[in-house]
C-alpha cells in the first residue's frame, strides 16, 4: 500500500490536507525537524515533515536528515516527494519554472551520508540518484495541468548556509550543472538507503549569481517566490498522487547490493 511522504518548507501543508493531525516519531537519531503532520491527500495516507522545523530554525548543515528520513520509514512511507527552492544556473530554466532533476552534484562537506556508521559499511548505488518513476509521473501531470516544467536537470547541492559568489556560480555552470540548492543531499541518499522512493519537485526562486546585470539572489526574494510556487507544487502533488504506485523499482532494490 502506498503512503507518501512529503519534505517541505513551513506552511507549505496548508490546505494540502483533507484532515491533519500531528503526531511524534521516536527515532534513534534525535528528534524530527517538525512533528509530523498526519492526514490524507486524495484519499492517500500522507505525511509531511518541515525541513527547517516551524519558523525555519534550522539552516541546511543542521537539519537532522536522519531522523526525518527514519520517521517516515517507521511510519510506512513508500514514497518520498521533496519540495526545495532552487537557483537556476540556466537562462531557460526562469524564475517560477518547476524542475524535476534527474542528476545531482555533491558539493557538501560536513554531512553524515549514511545510517551504516557501525560495523556494517553500506555502498549503496545513487548513480541514479531520483525515481525515474515518480519524475516520469510528475512531468506527465504538470504537462497535464500545462504548467511550465522541466522534466530533467543537473542538481548541484552546496553546504551553504551561504549563496554562491559570482564565480563559484559562473564555474558551475561550465561543469554541466542546471539548477542549486543546499538539502538534497544526503537526503536522497538516506532515502535510498531505506528503500524509498524519492523524488525533488524544484520551484525556481531565483537565477543564483551568475547573470552580471540581474541583482544578486537574496533570502527575501527566495521567500517571496516560493510562496507563488506553492500553488503549482500542491496542484501537481494532488493530481498526482492516486496514481503513485508501488513499482517494483531499482529505488527499493538498491541496498540488497550495498554490502560486502
Amino acid at each position: 500500500m502506498v503512503k507518501l511522504g512529503i519534505i517541505c518548507g513551513t506552511g507549505f501543508s496548508e490546505g494540502l490536507f483533507e484532515e491533519r493531525e500531528e503526531i511524534q516519531v521516536k527515532t534513534p537519531y534525535g528528534k524530527t525537524t517538525s512533528p509530523l503532520i498526519k492526514g490524507k491527500i486524495e484519499g492517500v495516507e500522507s505525511y509531511v515533515i518541515m525541513r527547517h522545523g516551524k519558523g525555519h530554525i534550522y539552516n541546511p548543515t543542521n537539519v537532522n536528515y536522519k531522523a526525518n528520513i527514519d520517521a517516515l520509514k517507521k511510519v510506512g512511507c513508500t514514497h518520498i516527494l521533496a519540495i526545495t527552492a532552487v537557483g537556476s544556473l540556466r537562462r531557460y530554466i526562469k524564475i517560477g519554472d518547476i524542475v524535476f532533476p534527474n542528476q545531482l552534484i555533491d558539493r557538501t562537506t560536513k554531512r553524515d551520508q549514511t545510517f551504516y556508521t557501525g560495523k556494517k559499511v553500506c555502498h549503496i548505488s545513487v548513480a541514479e540518484p531520483f525515481c525515474s518513476k515518480l519524475r516520469k509521473l510528475l512531468s506527465d501531470v504538470a504537462e497535464k495541468l500545462r504548467i511550465r516544467y522541466h522534466k530533467k536537470a543537473t542538481l548541484l547541492v552546496i553546504e551553504g548556509p551561504r549563496f554562491n559568489t559570482r564565480a563559484e556560480s559562473i564555474l558551475y555552470r561550465k561543469q554541466g550543472c542546471d539548477i542549486i540548492n543546499m538539502t538534497t543531499v544526503p537526503e536522497a541518499v538516506l532515502a535510498r538507503e531505506a528503500a524509498m522512493c524519492y523524488q525533488p519537485i524544484a520551484a525556481v526562486t531565483d537565477y543564483d549569481s551568475f547573470l552580471r546585470r540581474k541583482k544578486p539572489v537574496s533570502t527575501e526574494d527566495v521567500l517571496k517566490r516560493m510562496k507563488k510556487n506553492v500553488e503549482k507544487v500542491q496542484k501537481i502533488i494532488k493530481n498526482a498522487v492516486k496514481k503513485i504506485e508501488d513499482w517494483d523499482c531499482y529505488c527499493k532494490k538498491a541496498i540488497e547490493e550495498a554490502f560486502i
